[in-house]
């Protein structure tokens, strides 16, 4: 695994797809407690436990990317080790989730701490009013962290934004089982996804 940056540099949002025989993840409400924390910034209202379940389905095998809440990315073990864990730690911790009331961390929730102010207010979209979703992202390259596999921006605190090195490592493993939307490339050449943060 190499975590070195690619040039160019790019910001994407990830998405699972999900193929048949293969089993998704569904938060329940203690989810919300990761968004409030993502907005507040506090330390008290930081999650300590999340629950969820496997989604019914055919077949046993489970996603290893299964959920495409911007929220809180979950990775599997496997996915861990192609990124290496100390590279994720860079950004954030990795928490063991509640699945049926029990602590397992065949998968965990990828929580994303760093906050990073480098949007383009000016050629950005307005954040929606309702969801705080931006339609249309630019970056200011210098201010990107490109060290970083994932990142906050204080204009969408509630989404986790991936570079575009850590999402081709992702992509690369898993192959049509996720989808990688584009979000901002500074490659003039390279068009965004139109509705990046839509299902």
């Amino acid at each position: 695994m190499s975590d070195t940056p690619h040039s160019p540099m790019s910001v994407c949002r990830l998405l699972p797809n999900i193929p048949e025989g293969t089993r998704g993840l569904a938060f329940d409400d203690s989810i919300k407690q990761l968004t409030r924390w993502q907005v507040t910034g506090s330390a008290e209202d930081r999650p300590t436990a999340i629950q969820a379940e496997w989604r019914d389905g055919e077949g046993e095998r489970k996603a290893d990317f299964p959920t495409g809440r911007p929220t809180g990315p979950v990775l599997s073990q496997r996915l861990t080790r192609v990124l290496g864990e100390e590279t994720l730690m860079r950004a954030g911790t990795l928490m063991p989730l509640l699945i049926n009331g029990v602590e397992q961390n065949e998968h965990r929730l990828y929580v994303v701490g760093q906050v990073v102010d480098c949007l383009d207010v000016e050629l950005s979209s307005e954040p929606e009013s309702l969801t705080g979703r931006i339609k249309e992202s630019v970056f200011r390259p210098e201010a990107v962290p490109v060290d970083l596999p994932a990142f906050r921006i204080p204009q969408y605190p509630m989404a986790v934004h991936w570079n575009g090195w850590a999402a081709d490592i992702l992509a690369r493993e898993l192959g049509e089982e996720l989808e990688v939307r584009l979000i901002w490339s500074e490659d003039p050449g390279l068009a965004p996804h139109p509705n990046p943060w839509g299902f």
